[in-house]
């Protein structure tokens, strides 16, 4: 198979834009076969992982909860209120992340693959897909659905909106846009009609 008519399609958008319900639509309806970057990230941060043991030396063993793996909650409120330590830590994973995708998109031999990468552009990992689909809702929706989903104060949800590129401007780059401001009925509708096209 030659493999450059291989499509390989990057999933992003907005934190609380429905991402997760396009890649998991995808995964079990439509049956294409999806990596997931979030997935790799958790790998990367693993209980005695060298990247964690760089994250301790950094934040301190507190950073940690009793049982050795990663406090995600405490290492969020210091990075999605702090852009420098943010852009520090994402030093430390994306590089992983990058290689793991390597890995796995070069090893199937499937013709459409997803790549499921919230931080698609901020990660600067476009180049390693073929085509870019974002997932849109409005601002409103957005904040509210994370409100929701996380359990958290407006002004954390603003915090983690804020942390990503502006959906407007992902939109501005993408090939497929997802508009995810009705029904799920409305969004896989959306979905299919793209993957049947193609």
């Amino acid at each position: 198979m030659n493999r450059k008519s291989k499509r390989i399609i990057g999933l992003t958008g907005g934190i609380g834009t429905g991402k997760t319900t396009v890649s998991h639509y995808l995964a079990t309806v439509c049956n294409i076969r999806v990596l997931d970057a979030d997935t790799y990230a958790r790998e990367a941060v693993e209980k005695n992982s060298p990247i964690l043991q760089t994250i301790k030396k950094r934040y301190g063993s507190d950073i940690c909860l009793n049982n050795g793996e990663l406090n995600r909650k405490k290492l969020g409120n210091i990075i999605f209120n702090n852009s420098t330590e943010k852009q520090w830590l994402e030093q430390q994973i994306h590089p992983y992340v990058r290689q793991r995708f390597q890995q796995e998109k070069n090893q199937y031999e499937g013709e459409i693959i997803v790549l499921d990468i919230p931080l698609l552009f901020e990660s600067q990992l476009t180049d390693l897909v073929t085509e870019i689909w974002v997932v849109y809702c409005s601002y409103e929706q957005q904040l509210q659905r994370l409100i929701d989903r996380n359990y958290l104060s407006e002004e954390e949800a603003i915090a983690r909106i804020k942390s990503q590129f502006p959906i407007e401007d992902k939109v501005s780059r993408a090939d497929v846009v997802l508009d995810n401001s009705s029904t799920k009925k409305n969004l896989y509708q959306q979905i299919d009609k793209i993957i049947k096209k193609n």
